[in-house]
């Protein structure tokens, strides 16, 4: 299940998860979770679930072929000079 949650930031700029989002999401004691900071606002996921975003952003971009097509216009542009 998903939802809105509100949390407080307290002393020393922690935060509380609620017990319920962190039984869902099997984060105990000492689980480490990444902060993003974004133009819409704050995420904050655990490792797994940022690789999974990752690579279902990347999921099917061939970042090889084009950085060799960049490279190759700039060595055609170069050579053009």
């Amino acid at each position: 299940m998903s939802g809105t949650h509100t949390v407080v930031v307290g002393n020393r700029g922690r935060i509380v998860v609620p017990a319920e989002v962190r039984e869902r999401a099997g984060l105990s004691e000492g689980t480490p979770l990444v902060l993003i900071e974004g133009s819409g606002g704050l995420v904050l996921l655990t490792r797994e679930q940022l690789r999974s975003r990752v690579r279902s952003e990347l999921d099917g971009l061939d970042l090889v072929a084009d950085l060799l097509s960049d490279r190759r216009s700039a060595a055609a542009r170069e050579d053009a000079k």
